[in-house]
């Protein structure tokens, strides 16, 4: 462990602001941090430093585990999420490697996760303004969406919300996302990796 095994976490779920983006593929970050902020009982409320809403509290089980988190959502739109993540990061004083970013992927299957520390941005908006802010070198939880079907745009496919076929499965799936960003912050990526990775 590093001296900043003590530091908080900021968990940050990425996403657009606004009731008509709330259902979209892309803003299944901003759904795992409101479950993850339901079940540390708090509300998101507007941060001081920073184009965003946040909640501060405890993850995990009690005892040494337990990790204070800030948990975020950016609102700033999703291509200019650095800004803001960088001004929480430096408020809170968290380490890079102690910021997590939630978030949807494209080339992975939908309602498979992968975890991992570092990496490029695969062309995720979020990602590559977090990574132009503070470099690569924070974690990621990275929630698969699949490619969009036929000659569907990217830009179109993850603006539009889950299909009926995939809102069967979308709470199970935010619910695994919550545990798996708990079980990274609690007991490292790689016990994480090896619990949740498909």
């Amino acid at each position: 462990m590093t001296d900043d095994a003590n530091a908080p976490w900021l968990i940050v779920g990425l996403g657009n602001p606004g009731p008509e983006y709330a259902g979209n593929r892309h803003n299944i970050g901003f759904m795992v941090v409101d479950l993850l902020a339901e079940r540390i009982g708090g509300k998101f409320k507007r941060a001081q430093k920073a184009q965003a809403q946040v909640v501060e509290g405890r993850l995990g089980p009690v005892g040494p585990a337990n990790r204070r988190v800030v948990l975020a959502k950016p609102m700033s739109y999703m291509n200019l999420s650095g800004g803001p993540v960088t001004a929480l990061r430096d408020f809170y004083k968290v380490p890079t490697a102690h910021v997590l970013a939630i978030h949807d992927e494209l080339d992975i299957d939908y309602a498979t996760l992968r975890l991992k520390l570092g990496g490029g941005d695969n062309g995720h908006n979020g990602l590559k303004s977090m990574t132009k802010s503070m470099g690569p070198d924070y974690h990621r939880v990275r929630c698969g969406i699949g490619r969009p079907p036929g000659r569907m745009q990217v830009a179109d496919f993850v603006l539009k919300d889950f299909s009926s076929t995939e809102r069967k499965e979308l709470d199970w799936f935010v619910d695994r996302s919550a545990d798996a960003v708990e079980c990274l912050v609690t007991e490292g990526l790689e016990r994480a990796q090896s619990a949740y990775n498909a």
